[in-house]
């Protein structure tokens, strides 16, 4: 294996990352091709016995495309509900900050809410903090304080009101066709309500 081999694979791993690899079935790898390998992160793999060297490719495949998929999935805003506590308001406005509990899903600082009686935005979450302490999210059961940028408890939201996390629509479409089986059954839930408040308003909203 040559210094050429590896820079040909290099430039298939421009378009191809998945296959911009040397397989080097039962020959010697040259120093020069191995040390450009690393610099350029060409991966060589190198077996004495073919299926062995099948073997080790086809599981390196699987880790790389289960780490791109893992990797794509967190980039997705993730299906989240909640209600707010009714006697836990603990300032109105500017920014408001409440108590709720969250019936499904999870929420993050930087998710935008909806209200689940018209879909309407009402603010961003600042902060999650329990017990003084802050989280960078909360899941299905867990009861915290939330800071919201936008609106005035009494005007725009209410103690017991029920909101869904802002789902984005590509980010739905892409939860539903490709990573439902990832979504635990209550964020399924909570997504597939949001879903459906949304086609309250745009029919195929995510379709």
């Amino acid at each position: 294996v040559s210094k050429r081999d590896v820079t040909e694979a290099s430039i298939v791993k421009e378009h191809e990352p998945l296959y911009g690899v040397v397989l080097a079935f039962n020959v010697k790898v040259l120093p020069d091709a191995e040390e450009e390998a690393k610099n350029i992160g060409v991966q060589i793999f190198k077996e004495k016995i073919i299926y062995h060297l099948i073997d080790n490719y086809v599981s390196w495949l699987k880790t790389q495309r289960e780490a791109k998929l893992s990797a794509d999935f967190e980039k997705l805003v993730k299906p989240g509900k909640i209600r707010i506590l009714e006697g836990y308001v603990f300032r109105r406005a500017k920014p408001a900050i409440i108590g709720v509990e969250v019936l499904a899903g999870r929420i993050k600082p930087k998710y935008s809410l909806v209200r689940a009686e018209d879909g309407e935005e009402v603010g961003e979450i600042q902060q999650i903090q329990e017990k003084g302490k802050a989280l960078p999210e909360a899941k299905q059961g867990m009861q915290v304080a939330i800071s919201l940028d936008k609106p005035i408890v009494g005007r725009h939201i209410f103690e017991n009101d029920v909101l869904y996390v802002r789902v984005p629509e590509a980010h739905a479409k892409t939860l539903l066709k490709d990573f439902v089986d990832r979504l635990s059954p209550d964020e399924q839930e909570a997504l597939n309500e949001y879903v459906n408040l949304m086609r309250k308003k745009t029919p195929f909203w995510a379709a």
